[in-house]
């Protein structure tokens, strides 16, 4: 067999598996996040008295983090959880799903809210 034509052949061989892959994901479920429930939380958040430590040991580590300055320049952390869920390529019947939770400076529960 000449060089070409081994070439040729490894190239064929390439492409079916790229269609494969490509045939695959367009079938694949994704999921974003770490699931949980938001009925869980809202049973046993206490505003004014939950703790940040408390909050971790229920939900984990946050996806994210951040600050958040109120109109009377008080500054919150804010912790964000978040998890989707979806089938490509158009993420037919995705699931999505998120939870904020805000802290005063002394690591307490000021507010939250979720969206689903």
């Amino acid at each position: 067999m000449s060089p070409a034509s081994r070439w040729r052949r490894r190239l064929g061989g390439f492409a079916a598996a790229g269609v494969l892959g490509v045939m695959l994901a367009g079938c694949s479920t994704v999921q974003v996040g770490r699931n949980f429930s938001v009925q869980a939380f809202a049973s046993r958040v206490v505003r004014g008295r939950t703790t940040e430590a408390e909050v971790r040991s229920w939900l984990g580590a946050p996806g994210s983090t951040g600050i958040v300055v109120q109109s009377n320049g008080e500054r919150l952390t804010k912790w964000a959880y978040f998890y989707g869920q979806g089938t490509l390529p158009r993420l037919n019947g995705a699931h999505l799903k998120m939870l904020e939770v805000q802290f005063d400076r002394h690591g307490i529960v000021r507010a939250y809210n979720w969206s689903r």
